[in-house]
């Protein structure tokens, strides 16, 4: 059973190289790689893709940009193999990363989602430890050493108080996947969104503590933007009022009050604020003010 890894690219093609050729380079070669590019402005994307001699990579080009959402929909809707995964276009694959999530997989194959191990790097490819990622470990509902599988209402809100999760190292069951649609007009939170929504239909999640994914942190990433602008916590402040309607349907109280709260999504608008302050972003100031200090308001 291959694992279906896609890569829906737009960023620096250097990094788009380092990480295809994590991939290439798994001791499992039971895997396949599609690439699709949306409208990136380089035409040595294409170059290095015709380049390469592996009939398991695919490169496909969007004719205009579609922008990240709808370019996940586009690769999720390419997927053919039970086990998926949404590659990001900078991460890097570990050599074990495809036996780990298949073995993995093969000893729990009710799982919809596979969290695996991982380490952080930053922009220069240094496995770094930064302060999110600390408070990630320790917030994360599991607190054993082996393979767990967690589902309902706890793993809600555990979630819901402290996105513990690595969007891109993430492997899934593909009919679940393919069911559950990104919701419109959440870029920075979408990935949430879905998992929360896979959960709530019943959906179960494996911790398998294996390491063997490299996530990429950047200062300047597309949520840093948006969290000194303010409109990365407009839109957060939204979701949690959804996701509170949505797990109070279900009968999930406790769930409720951690999607009411967005403890950690609060914290971290506090954390800005001086940041804020200091660049006379008074609009920002007022934002980051709200989010963190009146919690469940829409």
């Amino acid at each position: 059973m291959p694992l279906d890894i896609f890569v829906p690219f737009w960023g620096p093609p250097e990094m788009l190289r380092e990480t295809v050729r994590s991939v290439l380079e798994q001791r499992s070669r039971d895997w396949k790689l599609t690439v699709v590019d949306d409208a990136y402005p380089d035409e040595s994307v294409s170059t290095f893709f015709a380049e390469l001699d592996d009939p398991r990579v695919t490169y496909l080009r969007n004719s205009v940009n579609q922008g990240i959402t709808e370019n996940y929909r586009t690769c999720v809707a390419r997927a053919t193999e039970d086990l998926v995964v949404i590659l990001g276009c900078d991460d890097v694959l570990l050599p074990n990363y495809v036996e780990v999530v298949l073995d993995a997989y093969r000893a729990f194959p009710q799982v919809d989602i596979i969290q695996p191990g991982v380490r952080i790097i930053d922009e220069n490819g240094t496995v770094v430890s930064t302060l999110v990622d600390t408070v990630k470990r320790r917030l994360t509902m599991s607190r054993g050493t082996g393979s767990q599988v967690l589902a309902g209402e706890s793993l809600a809100v555990s979630l819901l108080r402290a996105n513990w999760l690595y969007w891109p190292s993430l492997a899934f069951r593909r009919e679940v996947l393919q069911s559950t649609p990104f919701r419109d007009g959440l870029p920075v939170i979408q990935d949430l969104a879905l998992v929360i929504d896979i959960v709530c239909a019943g959906g179960r999640l494996l911790l398998e503590p294996t390491v063997c994914f490299w996530y990429r942190r950047h200062l300047a990433s597309a949520s840093s933007a948006k969290a000194l602008d303010g409109s990365r916590f407009r839109d957060e402040r939204d979701y949690f009022h959804q996701a509170e309607g949505q797990v109070r349907a279900l009968g999930w109280r406790r769930a409720g009050r951690a999607a009411r709260g967005h403890v950690t999504s609060r914290l971290y608008a506090l954390r800005l604020l001086p940041q804020a302050v200091v660049s006379r972003r008074r609009g920002t100031v007022r934002t980051l003010l709200r989010h963190a200090l009146r919690p469940g308001t829409a």
